[in-house]
């Protein structure tokens, strides 16, 4: 799950979004957004772990709350995104990617839109609390960091809504406990792109048909 040249949609293609007929409705009500790609506000990079740790991160989105236990193995990226959290870095963002094939995660943390956005100024940070390259060594409801490659995590998360195999390069720091449900919607929906003639389509990789802000954070 890199963080960096992933894909950019534009605009355009959002806005087309309500063009484009959803497979059929779940028991999720996702309400509308005007949330766009923005310049985020500048945050301080912690400069060692929060003692003690955070317990629980609550993602406020525009389908509903996801609720995400921490994983005490990963304190420095805890406090990372604690941080983050506290200085209203996430606020009115926008989830950027969504894959459907093969890899089954949404990824989130990017206000920019851009697959490339890092918070300013922030050096990156190890990596923790990596699993066994196994089968399915990120299984459903794994939350972890998405990365550029070794010691590069910043803000960029992903929210695994199916078993997926990655490389042991992710560090996971948590489980969601409330709202894969909610995830599992968005997916439903499909991932979308623009092809070469600016017209909307599905892909296995893309931008989500069922646009996913997060309108707040929280840390508890």
């Amino acid at each position: 799950m890199k963080k960096l040249a992933i894909f950019f949609v534009s605009a355009l293609a959002i806005s087309s979004v309500a063009f484009i007929a959803p497979p059929a409705q779940a028991a999720i009500n996702c309400a509308k957004t005007t949330a766009k790609a923005h310049t985020p506000g500048k945050v301080t990079q912690p400069t060692k772990a929060a003692n003690p740790l955070p317990k629980k991160f609550t993602f406020n989105t525009n389908c509903g709350v996801i609720e995400v236990s921490l994983n005490a193995k990963a304190p420095i990226t805890i406090t990372s995104l604690a941080a983050l959290i506290k200085g209203k870095y996430y606020d009115n963002s926008l989830c950027h990617r969504l894959t459907t094939q093969g890899l089954f995660v949404l990824q989130c943390g990017d206000p920019t839109l851009t697959g490339a956005g890092s918070p300013t100024g922030w050096k990156g940070y190890k990596d923790e609390n990596l699993p066994k390259n196994a089968p399915n060594n990120y299984p459903a409801g794994t939350v972890a960091m998405a990365n550029s490659g070794p010691g590069t995590n910043g803000s960029q998360v992903f929210f695994v809504y199916e078993n997926t195999s990655l490389g042991p390069n992710y560090t996971i720091w948590g489980k969601i406990t409330k709202g894969l449900d909610i995830v599992k919607y968005v997916a439903k929906q499909g991932a979308i792109t623009q092809d070469a003639n600016g017209k909307i389509v599905y892909t296995g990789d893309g931008f989500t048909a069922q646009p996913v802000e997060i309108k707040s954070a929280k840390v508890s």
